[in-house]
């Protein structure tokens, strides 16, 4: 495999929808999708109103890459090779002893090996990977530290609850019926919780289909949804953009199913009327399946193995799948790169060798920070194990990254003034642990390459 990647070596660019395309007001979204979980679970299941005030300091605990233990209400931090970095019980973080009295004196998680590689849910556990989950991983941790406050009370079975409030407030049906607290909050003022994308955005889509790219766009939102996001972030006229617009797609099923079990509807006012033994011409579809739609991607290029590339900020549902499933090049969406965790030098050859795009001359607002809690996503220092002395390791998120992503940005403003053939460096087993990250590197993985530190 070349060590580079690039657009123009595409025959088919590939979106996801929220937190890709869409980018949220992460302050506001996050405090309405807690709302709209704690005001279900209070009013319709009679939990804690305590679980309707949240601090400004509580927010810290919200980061990407944790696991929920479901059966002991412990949320861990992984290592590339299910170590337990860091673990909260609730919000309340555990010591060294303590971990090892729950999980032994390795701190190995039982169920490590049912996820890495596949990602697979279970009633176990759950991973959050994306800003629709974090707020929901702190309300899990505040359910956690109110059992512990109710005397005799230690069986964390508030999961069904959990999943309720899911399909309460997000079921396909909610935006529709004005369902739950989420879909109307957004469609009332939809500028408090969504970005429009630049111009420059904008006329870098116009500019890859002018090119002859075939472009799509791929979401788990519903039509009626996808639409009120496209026309506030796009304009009016966002279907000129892309050639095939696929709604409801379920993901990580979209790819992970078989056209029997996944077959593509046709919508007609956002309601699926009829199901497709195959996809014939590009247009708006609902649910499907990639192996219908590689069909249909080889009569649009005219080509027998189309090249095609997704952006997504999910490695679940977009980033795994998609690579894993289909074998597309990946672009993983990862607006942490913006923050606190990124390694910006002042002369290096990140600096001299990369055409300066957008993130490299603009402050970004907003930037996400390291949790207190939680540090670094991508790497930390463990101590403790068995007499060991500390050991600098990579996370199990970071190396996932690695090993499903083509290369990793903080948004796709950051590359649209690039041009089309320019070459990124790729995550490869022949590039360093920095290299596939653009345009800078994470901070937590300098010293290892600068003092030689491994994982």
């Amino acid at each position: 495999m070349a060590n580079s990647f690039c657009l123009s070596q595409c025959d088919v660019i590939g979106f996801d929808l929220d937190h890709t395309l869409c980018r949220y007001q992460l302050q506001e979204s996050n405090k309405l999708i807690y709302e709209s979980f704690a005001q279900y679970l209070v009013t319709e299941k009679g939990y804690s109103e305590e679980l309707l005030c949240v601090s400004p300091e509580e927010w810290d605990f919200c980061s990407k890459g944790l696991v929920l233990d479901l059966e002991e209400g412990n949320f861990l931090k992984l290592a590339a090779d299910g170590t337990i970095l860091r673990a909260t019980h609730g919000t309340k973080s555990m010591t060294g002893e303590e971990i090892a009295e729950v999980y032994g004196e390795k701190r190995e998680w039982k169920h490590f090996n049912a996820i890495n590689g596949s990602y697979a849910r279970s009633a176990k556990y759950y991973f959050y990977d994306n800003h629709f989950d974090l707020p929901s991983a702190l309300l899990c941790a505040k359910i956690v530290d109110c059992i512990e406050m109710t005397e005799g009370q230690k069986k964390y079975d508030f999961w069904k609850d959990i999943v309720s409030a899911i399909e309460h407030n997000y079921k396909t049906t909610a935006f529709k019926e004005n369902c739950g607290t989420f879909f109307p909050a957004v469609k009332k003022e939809p500028s408090k919780y969504l970005k429009p994308c630049s111009d420059a955005v904008k006329q870098w889509l116009r500019d890859l289909k002018n090119s002859g790219k075939t472009l799509l766009l791929i979401t788990s939102s519903h039509s009626d949804y996808c639409r009120l996001l496209c026309e506030h972030i796009l304009g009016k006229n966002f279907e000129e953009l892309f050639d095939i617009i696929i709604t409801n797609a379920l993901k990580p099923g979209f790819f992970s199913h078989t056209p029997q079990q996944r077959p593509f509807w046709v919508l007609e006012n956002d309601e699926e009327i009829l199901m497709l033994p195959s996809l014939e011409k590009p247009g708006w579809y609902s649910q499907g399946n990639w192996i219908h739609l590689r069909e249909l991607l080889k009569k649009t290029t005219e080509k027998s193995d189309p090249k095609v590339v997704y952006f997504g900020d999910s490695i679940r549902s977009d980033i795994f799948s998609a690579h894993h499933y289909s074998n597309w090049e990946t672009v993983l969406i990862f607006e942490e790169l913006e923050g606190e965790e990124v390694y910006k030098p002042n002369m290096t050859h990140w600096g001299s060798s990369k055409k300066k795009g957008k993130d490299d001359s603009l402050e970004t607002k907003n930037q996400c920070t390291v949790s207190r809690t939680w540090g670094s996503y991508f790497a930390d220092n463990m101590s403790g194990i068995q007499g060991l002395e500390e050991v600098h390791c990579l996370t199990w998120c970071c190396t996932s990254i690695r090993n499903y992503s083509t290369i990793a940005i903080p948004s796709i403003e950051s590359v649209v003034d690039l041009p089309l053939d320019y070459k990124f460096s790729r995550f490869s087993a022949d590039n360093s642990e920095t290299e596939g990250y653009y345009p800078y590197p994470p901070q937590a993985l300098i010293p290892q390459k600068n003092e030689g530190t491994t994982a």
